[in-house]
């Protein structure tokens, strides 16, 4: 294992271990939304309490896998005072982050790094497309939370 992968493997158990913005918030004045991962059992709650167009406070409940709930924990630090826009693009560059890397195992043409801008510590998310049966547990959270957006813009 390369020292990039062994920090990107301590980035995700930190947040495993030490989960970030956990809890509940109450409802109303917060949306929640509640996923679940059939495959594995993976269960997440995104509570989220807007002002205006702004994520004031995003709190995240549920248990899972270490990648399912690491991966809720570092999304909830990525959107916290975003707009709701901004917050909608990140969620797609995630998701593009993950599919591009999936798709680009087989292809060495394709160079994911200067395909999208850097994510930060969401970086450390990319070696789960190794592992195409996880990639749902990593976007669980995430989906979760688009369906918040989804339903506040409508």
């Amino acid at each position: 294992m390369t020292g990039l992968e062994d920090l990107y493997k301590e980035v995700i158990l930190d947040h495993y271990r030490s989960p970030r913005n956990q809890g509940e918030l109450p409802t109303p004045p917060a949306v929640m939304e509640e996923g679940f991962n059939p495959l594995c059992g993976d269960e997440v709650k995104v509570y989220v309490h807007l002002e205006n167009d702004l994520i004031k406070e995003i709190r995240i409940g549920g248990q899972g896998c270490s990648i399912s709930q690491a991966s809720a924990s570092m999304m909830t630090e990525s959107v916290i005072g975003k707009s709701l826009d901004e917050a909608k693009e990140l969620i797609e560059r995630f998701k593009e982050m993950m599919s591009i890397h999936a798709s680009s195992l087989d292809s060495s043409e394709t160079d994911p790094s200067k395909t999208i801008p850097s994510m930060g510590d969401l970086e450390a998310l990319k070696g789960v497309v190794k592992y195409p049966v996880r990639i749902k547990c990593a976007t669980l959270g995430w989906n979760t939370f688009d369906q918040i957006i989804e339903s506040a813009k409508s």
